[in-house]
This record gives structure tokens, sequence and C-alpha cells, in this order.
């Protein structure tokens, strides 16, 4: 997919050229290669090419490290932005840098002020969502990211000598692919799936979705649809089905009131970034409990695009007991009564659990969870944290018992759930870069290490001179004074 390429922005890839030269960037391929059977062996592969995989390679290739991409989804629709996301804007301030690796002419606000001007940034108020996929489209062509299209990956298959095997099809069939490092950049959901409760099981499977499933919103026309749940997916999807022509829209929210403060904003510092890795286990359960329990609101915008339709119901303090089909109809019990509906939208969250993507099922009963390490104090307990995975510096995954998957720890986790050991530098886009820079070097560095026999004997083979020895004349011996002899 390409973007038609204005004056403007073709001034502004131009500086994005001059700006990596200037910096000499790229760095040169310095990763020893290691063929494996006839094979070319990849540095380093990466799993999903939305903003976290872009980032992750843009930062490995700036350090010299290759790393291709692979994502099952058709050029320009990775990610959330152009397919299930339903939000008008971002939820993020406008002026955040994003994946931009420091580089002022990367950011979003260059591609728009290059095509729009400075007047209209100013105007700006949010971000509009599908401009945000234009950005990063761009991003992805001005860098000449390797992402190969329409691969999807059945399996992530960690072996004892020192290479990971991908079994990936794309349109040119199944094969394998190997490489030294695999970055899991796969999102939100990417190690897991959408949390559905026990009685939405047993619906008619075309009487309900999650909020996160495609589907087509104008299907609920003249529907009377309820929504679980009361946070940015669930005004989004809210909103998405009144503007389809729902006939109606009950928000079935089980807080007696909605959250007004979003306190991981609060927390956003450089300390934070920076320093949330290093910190002790209790503050960081501590610290991601609170946010959690305190719930982040839905963005004002988001709100007021649904409470404007006088066909939307805000019911708080409305918990779900059971929701039933008889009779064609869904009948939701809940703790301020029945309600009759024909569609429920479930805005429920995400579930960490590795066994329910069949692609890790090699991974999932060796992966070492926080809950297998530490057990927090009484009244902190939280399942998500529980089953986030306990990572090392680099990201990379850690053996459950030592020794019972060989080659496990070459697996990296760069998305959401990562936030329990690193802080939110994985998923989110005010420390996005951070992040992916942390993980750049953290593999770097992994790589350098364990190739560092072939390094020194390069270092000892190196034979470039930097005298040619005749830039100087040795002087002759000075002549000896009898006075100085001894």
């Amino acid at each position: 997919m390409t973007q038609p390429l204005t004056p403007g922005l073709a001034a502004l890839e131009a500086r994005v050229r001059q700006d990596l030269a200037w910096l000499d960037l790229p760095s040169k391929d310095w990763v020893i290669a290691l063929p494996h059977q006839g094979s070319d062996v990849l540095p380093v592969a990466i799993i999903g090419g939305g903003m976290a995989g872009m980032a992750a390679s843009a930062a490995l290739l700036q350090l010299g490290i290759k790393a291709p991409i692979f994502d099952q989804s058709p050029e320009g629709f990775e990610g959330p932005w152009a397919t299930t996301a339903r939000m008008e804007t971002l939820r993020s301030p406008k002026q955040l840098t994003g994946p931009a690796l420091g580089l002022p002419s990367l950011t979003f606000r260059a591609w728009f002020e290059a095509q729009f001007g400075l007047p209209a940034w100013e105007a700006l108020d949010k971000i509009p969502r599908l401009q945000w996929m234009d950005y990063l489209r761009w991003y992805r062509r001005v860098l000449e990211l390797d992402v190969r299209n329409q691969h999807r990956v059945h399996a992530v298959l960690p072996r004892a000598d020192g290479l990971v095997a991908l079994d990936i099809e794309s349109p040119d069939g199944r094969g394998t692919v190997l490489a030294r490092r695999v970055v899991l950049a796969t999102g939100r959901d990417g190690l897991g799936g959408a949390w559905v409760p026990a009685f939405a099981r047993l619906l008619p499977p075309e009487r309900w979705a999650h909020s996160s499933d495609a589907m087509d919103y104008r299907t609920l026309a003249g529907m009377r649809v309820g929504v679980i749940g009361a946070g940015a997916s669930a005004m989004d999807s809210a909103a998405t089905a009144l503007e389809a022509g729902a006939a109606s829209v009950d928000l079935l929210i089980r807080r007696p009131d909605i959250p007004r403060v979003n306190k991981g904003k609060g927390a956003g510092n450089a300390g934070m970034t920076h320093g949330f890795l290093d910190l002790p286990d209790a503050w960081k359960w501590r610290i991601r409990h609170y946010i959690n329990v305190q719930q982040t609101p839905p963005p004002q915008g988001s709100t007021l695009r649904v409470s404007q339709h006088p066909n939307a119901r805000f019911n708080l303090g409305c918990a779900i007991l059971d929701v039933q089909w008889t009779d064609g109809l869904l009948k939701a019990y809940t703790s301020k009564g029945l309600f009759t509906l024909d569609f429920l939208i479930l805005s429920t969250g995400f579930r960490i659990d590795w066994h329910a993507r069949p692609e890790f099922a090699a991974l999932a009963p060796h992966i070492r969870a926080w809950k297998d390490r530490y057990t927090p104090p009484a009244g902190e307990e939280d399942a998500e944290l529980a089953d986030s995975p306990d990572l090392g510096a680099a990201f990379e995954l850690q053996e459950r018992r030592p020794g019972t998957c060989p080659g496990l720890s070459r697996v990296h986790c760069f998305c959401y759930p990562a936030a329990l050991t690193h802080g939110t530098v994985s998923g989110d886009i005010p420390a996005i870069s951070d992040g992916a820079k942390r993980l750049a070097q953290g593999i770097a560095s992994l790589l350098y290490r364990e190739d560092i026999e072939m390094h020194y004997t390069r270092l000892q083979a190196y034979d470039e001179p930097e005298l040619l020895g005749n830039e100087w004349t040795p002087a002759d011996s000075p002549a000896i004074e009898e006075g100085q002899r001894t």
C-alpha cells in the first residue's frame, strides 16, 4: 500500500535520510553469520508487524542487526488500527513521539506538519485513528523495514542447538525459518486472547461478540444491544453500534461509578520508564496492581460519542448474574434487573493464556510466570499479574524448571504482558521507543557474548593499518659524551 508523496513529505523523507546519515545509521552488519545445514539463519525474527514490531525491527537495524518481521495481515493492515479498533482518535496526547527512536524527523508530528502545516497541527486535538495507521505505513516505508506480510506462524520451536525454528505458512507455501532470537511483538492479546465469561459459551455465537472481534456493526441496525463494561473499548463499541443504527444500547457497568482519573498517565515519567525494571518485586506488583484496581477511564471524547445518543443508557452498579438464550432473545439477569437484548458485546478485556495459542504449544508448559516466583501480600491478589511472564533484562522468557526447555530464553516478549517486569515500554505509544532500544541493546549484548570467541578471532585477524611506516624517520643514536659514560 502506497501513499501519495506530497512535496512536503518528499522533503521530510530526505531529512530522515540526512538525519540517519549524520548519525551514521544504521550501523554496519557485525553479527557473525551462522548457516545451518545450508540454510541461512536470521539473527532475529520478529513476529508481528504493528507499532511494537516495527519499532523493535528499526532499533535492531540501527545497531546493525537484521530483524525481518513476519505478519499474518495484508500489507498496510498490521495491528488493530485499520481493522478491529473502533475509536475515532487515539487516546494518547498528540505530542508523544511514539516509535521515532529519538529522531525528530521520524515523529508523527513531523509527518503531519510536512503535509498539512503548523496551523493544522496546532488545531489538532487528538490523532485520528486511521491517520495514525497512515503514519505507521509511512514509517515502515521510509525506514525500508523488511516486513513479510501474509506470513502466519504456526509454531515457535526453541531448540537446544541455539536456534529457534518458526513453522510459517506464506503465499509461497509452508516452510521453516531459523533464527537465533525471536521477538514476540504480538499485541495486547498476543499471549492469549479475549477473556470471555462462561455464560457466553452457551449463547448462539451469532448473538454475541467480544469488542476485539472483527465484525460488521451495520448488522446491528434495529437491534437492542447490550455492552458489558465501561472502558474505552466498551465506549467505542457502543458508539459504533449506535452510529450503525442500533435501536438502543445498554451499557451494563458493574461499578457504581465510572473511573474518572487515569492513574497510569499520572505515573508516566522518565524515572518510571527507566527505573521500573530495577524496582524490587513488591514495588512492581504494588504499582501495577494499584493501576489495575483503579482501572483506566474511557476517554472523554469516546464517552460523549455515546452519551449524545438518546437511545444510549448507562446502567451503573449493574453486575451481570447470568445471560441466557430464551425464546429467541438474550435475557441478561443483573443486579439491577432483567434486560432483554438482541445482541451482546463483551468488553471484558484479555487474558494471558499461552495454551490458548497453538503456535506457542511447545513453549506453554515451560514458561515461568510471576505466580511461579512471587506471592503478593493478602489483598493484592491479581490474576493478570500472576499470569504475566517473568522476563529477563532483554525481555527474554525464562524456564519454570531450568533445563526442561533449552532455547526458551531465545524467545523475547515485546508486547503488553511484559509490563510487570519492564513497565509499559512494550505496547503503548508513550515509551515504545525506550522499550525498543532496551530490547535491541539487550539482544545485541547476547549475540556478541555468545560469539565472543569468533569476535576475538576477528579482532586478532584485523589488519587494516593506520600507519604505513613511512610517516617518520627514526633518529640516529646520539653520540655519547665522555663524561656521560658510566
